[in-house]
C-alpha cells in the first residue's frame, strides 16, 4: 500500500441516506461531547491508495477513539430527524475552531457544527485524520446528515487536513471550506474526476494573510481549471485569522447553491453520495462503484470515467470481487484495436498539466511574504519543469507557445537577468 504525505444497489444507498441515527439528538451546544465508539468510515484511503480491511498494524497501535472529545451543536430543528446539514471545523490548534466566529451563521442556517479536541498541527497526520472521520461518524450516529450538505473545514493547517480529506473522500461530502489554506488534488483520475462532478470548494483568505498568494494564484485557479467548481474570498483588513459571522453567512450560501445539483447527479450515480450514518462495507463499496463504472462504459460519452474507475476500484479494494472483475474489465478493453477512450486520456492529462503550470508560474512569480521567499527559487524551477512537459507534449499548441514564452522569461528571472 502507497501511503500519502501529508453489491451496494441504489436503492440501499436512497435508503442509506435518508436513515435516522439510532440515538437521539443532543440538541443545542454541548463544549465536550464523547465519541462513542471507533469510525466505520475509511479514515485509511485519506492517507493512502488503498482501502485495506484493517489498517496497517504500526498506524495507531494505542489509539482510543472513544477517548476523542468534540465541541458540538445541534439545532432544534435536528429533532424533526430530517437530515440536516453539517459543518465539521478543523482546528491548527488542539482546542477547537470556529464556533465563536460561525455560531451566528449556523444557528441561522440551521447547521449542526462540530470541532474536535486534539487534531491540531502538532497532532501526527494518521492520527489527526483518524480523530477527524471518528467526529464525523459519531456525528452521523446520533443526528441525520445530509452528505450534499456536509462541509469539512478548518483553518491554516487544519483547512489543509479538510481539503486533503475532503478529496479523498468527496461521497461523504458536499463541498470543503479552506481558510486560510488547502491542499492538492488526488492523483486518481477518478477521484480528481468526483471531485468535479460532486463538490463545492470555498477558499477564504484576507489581505493580510500570509496564504493570500497561494489561494488567489495557486489552488483557486488550478482548482477552478480542472472543472471544479470553486470560489475564492478575500477580505480587507484580514489577516491569518478565522473571519465571523459576516463572512461564514455568504459562503455557507454558495455552498449551499449547488446542493440540489450534487442530489441530482447522486440520483444518477447512486455510489457518488454516502451518509455517514450508515456507512458501506468495503465489499457494498466496491460493488456500488463496479456498477457504476459498468454502466459508464455503456456510452462513448462515460466511457473514459467508467475505465478509470475500474482501475480505481481494482486498486483501492484489490481483495474484493469487485476488484477482480474490474481487472477482468480493463484486460478486455486493453485488448480492443478500437481505442478512442486513449484520446480523452491524453487530453485529461494535458488540461490537468497544463493548469498546474499556470498555477505554480503564477504563484511563484508573483508576490510573496517575507517567510516564503526563500522558496521562490524552488517555484519557479519547479513552473520551468512543469512548462517543459507542456513544451514537449505540443510544441506548436497554443499551450505549447505558451510554455516557450514562459521558459524564456522564467529561465531569465532564474538567473537573475
Amino acid at each position: 500500500m502507497i501511503r500519502r504525505s501529508w453489491p451496494f444497489a441504489a436503492l440501499v444507498f436512497a435508503v442509506h441516506a435518508m436513515q435516522a441515527a439510532a440515538a437521539e439528538p443532543l440538541v443545542g451546544y454541548h463544549a465536550k461531547t464523547s465519541v462513542q465508539s471507533a469510525t466505520r468510515l475509511d479514515w485509511v484511503f485519506a492517507l493512502a491508495n488503498q482501502s485495506p480491511a484493517k489498517p496497517p498494524a504500526n498506524w495507531l497501535a494505542d489509539y482510543d477513539s472513544t477517548a476523542t472529545q468534540y465541541e458540538l451543536f445541534v439545532p432544534p430543528s435536528a429533532k424533526s430527524r430530517k437530515p440536516a446539514p453539517l459543518i465539521l471545523f478543523i482546528s491548527a490548534g488542539d482546542a477547537p475552531a470556529g464556533w465563536s466566529q460561525w455560531q451566528a451563521a449556523c444557528k441561522q442556517a440551521g447547521f449542526v457544527f462540530a470541532s474536535p479536541y486534539g487534531a491540531g498541527n502538532g497532532t501526527p497526520m494518521q492520527r489527526r485524520v483518524r480523530i477527524v472521520l471518528d467526529v464525523l461518524d459519531d456525528v452521523g450516529r446520533r443526528t441525520p446528515i445530509d452528505p450534499d450538505r456536509t462541509y469539512l473545514a478548518g483553518f491554516s493547517g487544519g483547512a489543509r487536513v479538510a481539503v486533503a480529506i475532503t478529496f479523498a473522500l468527496p461521497e461523504y461530502f458536499g463541498g470543503a471550506i479552506g481558510v486560510c489554506g488547502a491542499e492538492d488534488l488526488r492523483e486518481e483520475s477518478w477521484l480528481r474526476r468526483r471531485v468535479a462532478d460532486r463538490l463545492s470548494v470555498a477558499l477564504i483568505t484576507g489581505e493580510q494573510d500570509f496564504n493570500q498568494g497561494e489561494l488567489e494564484r495557486l489552488r483557486g485557479p488550478l482548482l477552478t481549471d480542472v472543472g471544479v467548481r470553486t470560489k475564492v474570498w478575500t477580505f480587507a483588513k484580514m489577516g491569518h485569522a478565522i473571519p465571523d459571522s459576516q463572512t461564514a453567512t455568504p459562503v455557507l450560501k454558495w455552498l449551499d447553491e449547488a446542493a440540489a445539483d450534487r442530489g441530482r447527479a447522486a440520483r444518477q450515480w447512486p455510489a457518488m453520495r454516502i451518509a455517514v450514518g450508515d456507512p458501506p462495507s468495503r465489499t457494498e463499496w466496491a460493488d456500488a462503484l463496479l456498477k457504476e463504472s459498468q454502466q459508464r462504459l455503456q456510452k462513448p460519452a462515460t466511457l473514459f470515467s467508467g475505465l478509470m474507475q475500474l482501475q480505481g476500484l481494482s486498486t483501492r479494494w484489490a481483495d474484493v470481487p469487485a476488484a477482480a472483475a474490474a481487472r477482468k474489465l480493463l484486460a478486455e478493453y486493453d485488448g480492443r484495436t478500437d481505442r478512442p477512450w486513449e484520446q480523452e486520456d491524453i487530453a485529461e492529462q494535458r488540461r490537468f498539466l497544463i493548469a498546474q503550470a499556470r498555477a505554480v508560474d503564477r504563484y511563484g512569480s508573483g508576490p510573496l511574504p517575507a517567510q516564503y521567499e526563500k522558496q521562490r527559487a524552488d517555484m519557479i524551477r519547479g513552473a520551468l519543469k512543469l512548462w517543459q512537459q507542456v513544451l514537449d507534449d505540443a510544441p506548436e499548441s497554443p499551450a505549447g507557445k505558451e510554455a516557450a514564452q514562459r521558459i524564456g522569461e522564467l529561465k531569465g528571472r532564474a538567473s537573475g537577468s
